[in-house]
């Protein structure tokens, strides 16, 4: 197969991305019946009813999608008070990070993000030969001067998470705005919002104020974790109109599903819903917080629906073995975090569930 020699130089050097173990892997496996899964910061309360009614009722199977998401971006634009040429929607936003990366990442350019973010940003980078800068953490966190520092004339991403994955810690609005003034206007700063709606810290980014100052900018959002539509592949886009309509040039048509576009609606209409989430996962992480103080565990204080805890040990066997006893949570070695776990916020059943099993697997 002589053609493999000639596949994108950047791509030889990445591994496939692991997800979480499946329930169905992990009963078959261990041969369980019941099983927690605390791996892929879902939420525990499932999707809104009103988007489960769009999904059990759909039958136009037959027909394609609308290829410009015109209803949803409509509703986007009135939750986010933005024009409606101003979003882009995605296969998960997911999509909208690659899409960006297909715009302005080559083997000529180079990106900037922290050590411990979201993996994505690094595999997007390596996919288009472009070289990349992993500036170290400041206490878990993004060290924006550090990224400062990285940026030359070749600098053309800047990946934030924010809240961050996988260590949940985050960035004030006034942090991102000094960091903004000081960024060159040629360089686009990506701010993933995948779990701002979990974050309770009062000082948390506005983005419109940051839109209307600086139009390098482009926040990207999620239909996969608060409102529970994580299989139906659901997220977006927003910043200026220029930058949108070119990145829609790249975009494929029809990537996102009818039944997506349909239960995003609903769910966007669902404040009580919404509500209800946050407050269980307000309610459940500072449980657990007190729940990990009492056996001596250090943990990441988080702003997500998930918390990072250092084992002190080997992540992967304390995986392993709290695998075998029915509790699915996701080992971080891969973002150079050997001795963390880090643990979805469940419901008091599921976080109970998992503290009885860790404490027997730490004894």
């Amino acid at each position: 197969m002589d053609y493999l020699k000639y596949i994108n130089p950047g791509i030889k050097s990445i591994n496939t991305y692991e997800p979480g173990k499946s329930i169905e892997e992990v009963m078959e496996k261990y041969n369980l019946k019941n099983i927690v899964k605390l791996a892929s910061n879902e939420n525990s309360l499932g999707p809104s009813p009103k988007a489960l009614e769009v999904i059990n009722n759909f039958k136009d199977v037959h027909l394609y999608p609308d290829g410009d998401g015109l209803k949803l971006k409509s509703k986007i634009s009135e939750i986010e008070n933005i024009n409606s040429d101003q979003i882009i929607l995605g296969n998960g936003s997911n999509e909208i990070l690659e899409i960006i990366s297909q715009t302005f990442l080559s083997p000529v350019t180079e990106s900037i993000f922290s050590k411990h973010a979201f993996i994505v940003y690094k595999l997007a980078s390596k996919v288009r030969g472009s070289k990349f800068h992993e500036v170290d953490a400041c206490k878990w966190g993004h060290d924006l001067n550090g990224f400062l520092k990285k940026i030359n004339d070749k600098t053309r991403l800047i990946f934030i998470a924010n809240p961050n994955n996988p260590t949940g810690t985050y960035l004030s609005h006034k942090d991102i705005l000094e960091f903004l003034k000081k960024v060159p206007k040629k360089v686009l700063v990506v701010i993933d919002l995948a779990y701002f709606e979990y974050v309770t810290a009062e000082d948390y980014i506005e983005t419109n104020e940051i839109l209307d100052k600086f139009p390098n900018v482009i926040f990207t959002k999620s239909f996969s974790k608060i409102h529970g539509l994580s299989a139906l592949r659901i997220g977006y886009g927003f910043g200026n109109k220029t930058l949108i309509e070119i990145m829609n040039r790249v975009r494929q048509p029809f990537n996102v599903n009818t039944v997506a576009q349909k239960a995003a609606i609903e769910s966007l209409s669902d404040q009580r819903y919404l509500k209800n989430s946050i407050n269980q996962n307000t309610k459940e992480r500072l449980y657990l917080y007190k729940s990990l103080e009492i056996i001596g565990m250090d943990y990441i204080p988080s702003q997500g629906n998930f918390i990072c805890i250092d084992t002190k040990t080997s992540a992967k066997n304390i995986f392993e073995s709290l695998l075998q006893k029915g509790v699915i949570v996701r080992p971080i070695d891969l973002y150079g975090m050997p001795t963390h776990i880090r643990v979805t916020i469940g419901n008091r059943t599921e976080n109970n569930i998992f503290l009885e099993k860790f404490k027997e697997v730490l004894s």
